[in-house]
């Protein structure tokens, strides 16, 4: 990139999209970040060292929008994705729909470079409406740009991560965990800086065009693992209590129906796979010169607001 590229990049205010940003920002150039709310995204205008991010209200949906969004990018970079389905906000229309319009409109309006961050449980064949829709959203996004670059993350963790956060949160309060499935699924956490170094990477390095990455952390974990680093961060005795699948499922029923749902039926599906490593054509964050970080290095950093006073096991 050089100091007069031009980048868009859809989420560009989320999770992910903030480190994102921010790197882009130190390589000059222009980043627009469309956004449905403005104020999560006005704060990054101040985070370019060298860049001009400019925030401002768009929608992904309607060609129109899209269009005159990547008029004139180098460089288009789609991060968006939903963790549970609300109203018009499907798996169907922001993972697939949204994702091909913005591929087909990028290539149409000549952008150069293209990255979509999609997700490591990307399965076609998967009993998760989640994991089918980010599976059909990659097929989309290579029927209209063939080179563009696709990352498939595992957990991402990170100081305003919803994974860690949540469970760290809920061990404050509640005298067990659940172990969802017996807590034996596997996970790869992978930490949000990596991930942006890896979309920053790939945009650099020639190879990457058409090529698909899954992006692991060096370490692989079960879900009762996952919860003992947890409580071991945050200082609390916790007891992890299995919960069966089918149990599982009859709870998620209603919690699903929170405005910001603990569980969701199609979770349930999800944690049935192991979120690991397990394409052997993929490539991985070593063919981008990147060496992942531990998850133990990063997670007690962020959940120390969480920690029970006093000695370890302390009434609380």
């Amino acid at each position: 990139m050089t100091q007069t590229s031009s980048t868009v990049v859809f989420g560009g205010s989320g999770f992910l999209g903030r480190h994102v940003v921010r790197r882009l920002a130190r390589l000059g150039g222009s980043i627009r970040i469309p956004t449905r709310d403005l104020d999560k995204a006005l704060p990054l205008k101040t985070a370019g060292d060298v860049g001009q991010i400019v925030p401002f209200l768009s929608s992904p949906r309607g060609d129109a929008a899209v269009a005159r969004t990547v008029a004139g990018a180098d460089t288009v970079i789609n991060l968006l994705g939903i963790l549970y389905e609300r109203g018009a906000s499907t798996f169907q229309a922001v993972h697939v729909e949204a994702a091909a319009r913005i591929a087909r409109l990028a290539k149409e309006n000549g952008v150069k470079n293209f990255v979509h961050v999609s997700a490591l449980g990307a399965d076609s064949a998967s009993r998760s409406k989640y994991a089918r829709s980010k599976a059909a959203g990659e097929e989309a996004i290579r029927a209209f740009f063939p080179e563009a670059i696709i990352l498939r993350p595992s957990v991402v963790f990170g100081p305003e991560d919803l994974f860690f956060n949540r469970f760290a949160s809920m061990a404050r309060f509640l005298p067990v965990l659940p172990l969802i499935g017996g807590g034996e699924t596997k996970f790869q956490p992978v930490y949000v800086g990596d991930v942006a170094d890896a979309v920053v990477a790939a945009l650099a390095n020639p190879d990457a065009r058409g090529q698909t990455y899954e992006l692991g952390g060096p370490g692989v974990y079960s879900f009762r693992q996952l919860m003992e680093i947890i409580l071991g961060a945050v200082r609390r005795r916790r007891c992890l209590l299995p919960l069966p699948w089918g149990l599982a499922k009859l709870e998620a029923t209603f919690l699903e129906l929170l405005p910001s749902p603990l569980l969701t039926r199609d979770q349930v599906e999800l944690l049935k796979v192991d979120n690991t490593l397990r394409d052997p054509k993929s490539l991985l964050f070593q063919d981008l010169g990147i060496t992942p970080t531990a998850l133990e290095i990063i997670l007690p950093t962020y959940l120390d607001r969480f920690r029970a006073g006093g000695r370890l096991g302390a009434a609380d």
